[in-house]
């Protein structure tokens, strides 16, 4: 018997024996229907309607099964089939069909939000639960399967071990610290993925700033480049040093996966600091300056370099190890930012006076270029920083205010750093001279200061040089006491 029926003035169907049971209830036509043969036929539709998975149906329950498919897929088109005989039941109001075997009101298989552990677990046994509640080997049940797998590489991936891992992992010579912080989103170095730090543990390495998973602390194949930094710290001078491809095995330089220029099976990329080509997880198209083509061509843009040449360079930038008059001497003649360094060489001849004086000790003067150590130490050693901030013009502007001040302590405000001034015997006349004043001159030999045009005009000998002679010359010539007797 068909389970179809025709549908009412809105033109929409309704089940057969749904519509019986109208009829039967309202007294229309009841008497054509046994009670029997309706009980039967309502549990035989609901038994193939709502239990699926019961494989043991007859031959009329498994084409009432097929029936229901054809029910759901039948377009409104298709005129009803009555039974012979059977009355047409017509209804004035506009009845809602949402099918016995559909809830429309549960959410839809696979849509689980997981926001926590907790929550995850729990929508990893629904998702079980539903699939065995669907058909075998229906398309539902597959979907489902999907969103399980997914469920548990989720939860496997998410799954916080803070209680097991050690606070301090020591690993090729990186020292990796736990992060504590949770709200900070970092990509890790390793794996080039998302590091979620609200439910993942993630270390970072205190020397060269190494970021990675917990998982993926086993799998670095490269070591701290701090210790580099300490062991060999020097710059490749050579611009951009290439040797092709061919000398890698067309392999990264770094983790040795395959690569070619032409992007199969992986793009390979070019370090401009180092010549050679990595892989798109070893190079992540970072800029950086480059020390050769600054020393060289006083050349500041940025280049592409990989991430292990970029956290070298950025440990190495405020090192002073580069030698520029040895490297490159005439770019002082043709660079001006340049000019305005010679500064430092005044702050050394001031040196002296502050590692003297009590006052300039107390007051820790020469702390006010502790970002530049070596600027009170020598005039021959550069860094990057030191290149970078003269090209931009605020390492002239911060020389120009240090002079300034300790030029101030030992001429202006310190009497014992005046007393230790210089007359010029050479003419006897002016003001107290000091070796960092910019129209004196400094005799090599005894570093007695002159007037620059009583210096180089006086064609004799230094007056503090020729006095030394004579005492050292009296000394050997006068016979000790003791000899004679």
């Amino acid at each position: 018997m068909s389970l179809r029926a025709a549908g009412g003035s809105s033109g929409r169907r309704r089940p057969t024996l749904e519509r019986a049971r109208r009829g039967r209830c309202s007294g229309r036509g009841g008497g054509r229907w046994d009670a029997m043969e309706y009980d039967e036929k309502l549990a035989r539709f609901r038994q193939a309607h709502l239990n699926p998975f019961n494989k043991q149906l007859g031959p009329r329950q498994h084409e009432q099964g097929a029936g229901e498919e054809a029910l759901d897929v039948a377009s409104e088109e298709a005129p009803p089939q009555l039974r012979p005989g059977e009355p047409e039941f017509r209804c004035t109001e506009r009845v809602m069909d949402l099918g016995l075997s559909e809830d429309h009101f549960s959410r839809p298989v696979g849509l689980f939000l997981a926001s926590d552990l907790q929550q995850l677990r729990q929508a990893i046994e629904e998702c079980k639960q539903v699939i065995l509640e669907l058909p075998e080997h229906s398309e539902k049940q597959k979907d489902a399967v999907v969103r399980l797998i997914h469920l548990r590489l989720k939860l496997q991936e998410l799954k916080d071990p803070s209680d097991e891992e050690p606070n301090i992992r020591v690993l090729l010579e990186h020292r990796f610290y736990k992060e504590k912080s949770k709200s900070v989103k970092q990509a890790c170095d390793k794996c080039n993925t998302i590091i979620w730090g609200l439910i993942q543990t993630w270390y970072t390495c205190t020397g060269c700033y190494y970021r990675c998973h917990s998982k993926c602390l086993n799998l670095i194949s490269k070591p701290c480049v701090r210790s580099k930094v300490s062991h060999q710290a020097e710059y490749e001078l050579n611009i951009c040093p290439e040797t092709g491809l061919d000398s890698q095995d067309y392999r990264c330089a770094e983790c040795r996966a395959p690569i070619s220029l032409r992007g199969v099976p992986s793009e390979a990329r070019q370090c401009d600091y180092t010549g050679q080509y990595y892989c798109s997880h070893c190079h992540w198209n970072d800029l950086a300056i480059i020390p050769a083509r600054v020393v060289h061509n006083w050349d500041f843009e940025p280049r592409k370099v990989s991430r292990c040449s970029m956290r070298y360079l950025a440990l190495m930038v405020s090192r002073p190890v580069l030698r520029l008059r040895e490297i490159n001497p005439l770019l002082f003649n043709y660079v001006e930012e340049l000019v305005e360094i010679r500064l430092r060489q005044d702050i050394l001849l001031m040196k002296p006076y502050f590692i003297t004086c009590k006052e300039a000790m107390e007051a820790r003067l020469l702390l006010q270029l502790q970002d530049r150590q070596h600027f009170v130490e020598n005039d021959e050693m550069y860094s990057v920083q030191d290149l970078l901030d003269a090209h931009t013009g605020r390492l002239g502007c911060s020389l120009t205010e240090t002079h300034t001040l300790f030029a101030k302590h030992i001429k202006l405000d310190c009497e014992r750093c005046q007393a230790k001034g210089f007359v010029c015997e050479l003419c006897r006349e002016g003001d107290v001279l000091f070796p960092f004043d910019s129209h004196t001159s400094v005799c090599t030999d005894c570093s007695a200061v002159f007037h620059r045009d009583c210096y180089y005009d006086n064609s004799t000998t230094c007056p503090k040089c020729a006095r030394l002679t004579l005492r050292k010359q009296s000394l050997f010539q006068d016979p000790a006491p003791d000899v004679d007797a």
